[in-house]
């Protein structure tokens, strides 16, 4: 008897009808409110009575926040595979995860070919599903090199770019009856969407057959394909035991795991999600507990061949084993990668609480590799991912709250983007001074350093962290503040990742809406010259104003600079007043000024994930822009030997503090300085020799040498102490702090 193991899922069939648009939606809100998975909406863009359901499906994810939307099935004939593929990666990116896609191979063909499609045969409509598949799926591939190339009678693509990736993985479901379209249901889909109404006793065992045996032929697991099934609700209401005299047999006997209740009716909706849903649920639940073994866990040899050697995954806590990510996994791809630096790890833990990051934490420790933790976001420092290890995602740690306005303490989940951050703080009238790319992890940043675009006003974001929740290499959950370990509290605030995984951050505010934004482009013909001028004017400047330049050189052999400035305020009069002698430090290409809230400046720079390859980058910390360190950088730079230079600036209010009130303690220095090389070996040789202190996040050489360079000599001697208290056996942190 195939119980396939999966969660139980119940969700909503509902009509498109376009007489009353407004109803549709409100059932599909009503769906949500009960506590339903998923709602599904049929397709059949020949019907003049339907709306549109793509377009429905967009509105309705915008009109709910937690429920998944599907259609129940796409018609394929009518829509172009990679603009489905695009289509749902788009809604999936815009809803938060919340797309699935049900497909189907069409149906009514005269109704098709009256809309332009093709009438296609039984066996030409079952090769086109299995070309929109490859397609579909090969869009979303964006871990894959080169463009798409898909050779298809019907669907093709001839060097297609791919992406965007969906926010998560989404499923592929088809609707389906025949032998040979239940044969590509095991061998390419994740789940079979059938109709009850249209099936006939047995079809389900024969089908479930047929998938399976697809499946197993193609080196994949049964348990691969989620099975559903569309059930109606009827002319009249059941009562709960007569459901369940239905659905428990379709479950337990023959693998459903997904209910999609077909009813236009709120009050069926409701007796079936008050009475039936649970009672169901239970019933399977205490079957599989009186039958243990039905829920098939195995997986397929290829999958167990990728498993990394020195990993026992059967020792992964229950707790995790859900949400874990192994290398033959359809998830692997969006989490093995940071944003810079490709990985492969073993496996991927994603706690969604500080208990279970304790859990991950012991768990990896426990094993024959080297684990990360990584707070999710965009990082170029190549601390994130790691081959054959173990990487601990804090990315679901998303919480943020604001403790006390008056004081302007908020409590940040580590795993989120800074540009989260800045929207969920907006109506508070609060901001956090963050990285320049709002796709930035909180805790990368804020454990640190933070030389962010507010940086001159605010300080450095470490200046602010007040308490920190931490998980210590052994396990054990501490928080530390000012009162209790107040030395770990000195030594997260800077120095973090070499004694504890943070999970949540209390950090303090800033009163700010609004902010003046101006961008200036310049060519720049000496580039040391230049960047010692700007400097000399940063420093004559109010520290309300704080400029991050970037440096590169065009195609046109000519180089330019790219200065954005940021004023804490929205007193444009004044802020002007300290924008406008940027503009004559060389001649201007191009100039933008604007007032907007600090929300709307702190954008999104790419997918966090995506593993771009790019070379080393090296950091350096200076006092000031005519030192000897950014005049040899500017030298590179003319000279052809640099691709970029990027120079943020953080005097002012980050060099109030002392130098032993955090881990990071280079207080003498105002700027950062980050050159990426233009392929030239010798910019290793030469930066190595005249950097005397630097950021490491931005530092991707971790050497003895540039770890000393991190830490100034007493600050490194206290942090080996802190670390030798908390992590005594050296688990944590990407480099050894030496001796």
């Amino acid at each position: 008897m195939p119980d396939y193991g999966h969660d139980l899922r119940f969700g909503t069939f509902l009509t498109p009808q376009n007489a009353a648009p407004d109803q549709v939606v409100a059932l599909a809100q009503l769906s949500e409110e009960l506590g339903y998975d998923l709602v599904t909406f049929q397709d059949h863009p020949y019907q003049p009575a339907f709306l549109d359901t793509w377009t429905l499906l967009s509105y309705v994810a915008a009109r709910t926040t937690r429920v998944h939307l599907a259609p129940n099935v796409l018609n394929l004939p009518l829509r172009n595979p990679a603009v489905i593929a695009r289509s749902v990666a788009s809604l999936d990116l815009l809803s938060g995860g919340r797309i699935d896609l049900g497909l189907g191979a069409g149906a009514f063909w005269e109704a098709i070919e009256a809309m332009g499609g093709p009438k296609l045969t039984p066996g030409q409509s079952v090769a086109a599903l299995a070309e929109a598949l490859d397609v579909i799926r090969g869009i979303w591939a964006v871990d894959q090199r080169g463009g798409l190339f898909v050779p298809g009678e019907f669907h093709s693509a001839t060097g297609a770019k791919r992406g965007p990736a969906p926010a998560h993985d989404v499923p592929i479901w088809l609707g389906a009856y025949k032998p040979r379209m239940l044969r590509l249901i095991g061998e390419k889909a994740d789940g079979w969407l059938p109709s009850l109404s249209y099936l006939q006793p047995g079809d389900l065992a024969r089908g479930n057959a047929v998938i399976d045996e697809a499946a197993l032929a193609a080196g994949r697991e049964p348990r691969d394909v989620r099975r559903l099934l569309n059930v109606l609700g009827g002319q009249e209401i059941r009562r709960p035991e007569e459901w369940l005299d239905q659905l428990l047999p379709l479950a337990l006997e023959d693998g459903i795991s997904t209910f999609i209740l077909g009813t236009d009716d709120p009050r069926r909706m409701q007796e079936f999600a008050e009475e039936v849903i649970p009672a169901l649920r239970e019933e399977v639940a205490a079957e599989r507990v009186d039958a243990p073994g039905t829920a098939m866990g195995g997986r397929s040899a290829r999958a167990l061949s990728r498993r990394a050697p020195g990993i026992d995954y059967d020792a992964i806590p229950p707790s995790l084993a859900a949400d874990a990510v192994e290398p033959a996994d359809p998830t692997y791809g969006r989490v093995r990668h940071s944003y810079v630096h490709r990985g492969s790890p073993g496996l991927v833990l994603r706690p969604a609480d500080t208990a279970q990051v304790a859990e991950a934490v012991a768990y990896a420790r426990r094993q024959q590799v080297p684990f990360v933790a990584r707070s999710g976001g965009h990082g170029i420092g190549g601390s994130s991912t790691n081959d054959g290890g173990i990487v601990v995602d804090l990315g679901r740690l998303k919480t943020v709250e604001v403790l006390d306005r008056a004081r302007r303490i908020v409590r940040l989940g580590v795993g989120l983007r800074w540009r989260e951050v800045a929207r969920e703080l907006a109506p508070y009238g609060l901001a956090i001074s963050s990285g320049d790319s709002g796709d930035v992890g909180v805790g990368g940043l804020a454990t640190s350093g933070g030389i962010g675009l507010l940086a001159r006003s605010y300080g450095l974001t470490v200046d602010h962290v007040v308490s920190a929740d931490v998980v210590l290499a052994d396990g054990t959950v501490v928080r530390a503040d000012a009162d209790h370990h107040p030395d770990l509290l000195w030594a997260v605030r800077g120095g973090g990742e070499y004694v504890g995984v943070v999970t949540s951050l209390d950090i303090e505010a800033m009163e700010l809406s609004d902010v003046v934004l101006a961008v200036i482009v310049h060519e720049v013909d000496d580039t040391a010259d230049y960047l010692a001028r700007l400097g000399s004017l940063t420093e004559s400047t109010s520290r309300l104003l704080t400029p991050f330049t970037t440096v590169f050189p065009a195609g046109d052999s000519q180089t330019y600079a790219r200065i954005m400035l940021v004023w804490a305020g929205d007193d444009t009069e004044t802020a002007v007043g300290s924008i406008e002698p940027f503009l004559h430090l060389a001649p201007v290409v191009q100039q933008q000024a604007q007032v907007a809230p600090y929300k709307g400046i702190i954008g999104s720079t790419g997918d966090p994930t995506a593993g771009h390859v790019q070379p080393p980058t090296r950091s350096a910390l200076v006092a000031h822009l005519d030192d000897g360190v950014v005049q040899k950088a500017g030298r590179m730079m003319d000279d052809g030997r640099l691709q970029m230079m990027q120079v943020r600036a953080f005097p002012g209010a980050a060099g109030d503090v002392t130098a032993e009130a955090t881990a990071f303690a280079h207080r003498d220095r105002a700027y950062s300085v980050l050159v990426v090389a233009a392929g030239d070996d010798s910019v290793d040789a030469e930066w190595d020799g005249v950097v005397d202190a630097l950021y490491g996040n931005f530092e991707t050489v971790l050497t003895p040498e540039t770890t000393a360079k991190t830490f100034p000599p007493a600050t490194l001697a206290r942090l080996r102490e802190v670390k030798a208290n908390y992590d005594p056996d050296g688990v944590l942190g990407r480099t050894s702090l030496g001796d």
